[in-house]
């Protein structure tokens, strides 16, 4: 199985190059960028499982970066920076890091907490399939053979747009979709003024599956972002 990629952004070359050096050592692919405008160009053609991302950048700095790959992306995001005060770290946790160490720092614990990252990041986004192309989300299973839909053992119907957009949501746990994204990976063609077609059919969804659709416990709701499967 190949090792997961992880995006480095720093703008100083020696920081970029050390942290390299330990990746590469650990058997991890490694993309490096200079400053936050070209990871986020990186991050629309490449596969990144983990992102690497300073603070204090030209361009775009860290900050800014990890609020524009949050409205798309849910990798776990480690923070670098020199700046070492608690509202700092805060600032970094807010705008979405998962993570945040301070220069200079001991490339052994960065590692480790990569691993750390990584391990949870798999765990939470790795739903249950079974041989037989069985989903299981809680009490919810999806069969994605026969597409049979089951909560709490009780036959759900869903319409095969319904059933479309649940089985993208569950197989993608823990990414957040917008509607835009919803609209283009299931009906298959650009998205023109179609946001009330997908949140019509999301409420439906909703209404089959759950007991308390103002509190749903599959598919929630990211406001001014998307929808996702959390659990």
């Amino acid at each position: 199985m190949d090792k997961e990629t992880i995006l480095i952004v720093d703008d100083e070359k020696e920081i970029r190059d050390l942290v390299n050096i330990y990746l590469k050592n650990e058997g991890y692919n490694t993309i490096l960028a200079e400053d936050g405008i070209e990871a986020i160009e990186i991050l629309e053609s490449k596969d990144i499982h983990l992102i690497i991302l300073d603070v204090m950048m030209p361009k775009l700095d860290g900050i800014q970066a990890c609020m524009k790959i949050r409205a798309e992306k849910n990798m776990p995001i480690i923070m670098l920076s020199a700046k070492s005060q608690d509202i700092d770290k805060i600032n970094g946790l807010i705008t979405g890091a998962d993570d945040y160490m301070t220069k200079p720092f001991n490339p052994l614990e960065l590692i480790a907490r990569v691993k750390s990252q990584l391990r949870r990041y798999i765990r939470l986004n790795t739903p249950m399939i079974k041989n037989d192309g069985v989903i299981e989300i809680d009490d919810l299973t999806i069969n994605v053979d026969t597409h049979e839909i089951k909560v709490e053992g009780k036959d759900i119907k869903l319409t095969p747009r319904e059933f479309d957009i649940l089985e993208l949501l569950a197989r993608n746990r823990g990414i957040v979709f917008s509607i835009e994204k919803i609209y283009e990976r299931v009906w298959k063609e650009d998205f023109l003024e179609s946001e009330n077609t997908v949140m019509v059919h999301i409420r439906k969804i909703r209404e089959k599956l759950e007991k308390n659709t103002r509190n749903p416990k599959y598919i929630k709701t990211v406001w001014g972002v998307g929808y996702k499967i959390e659990n």
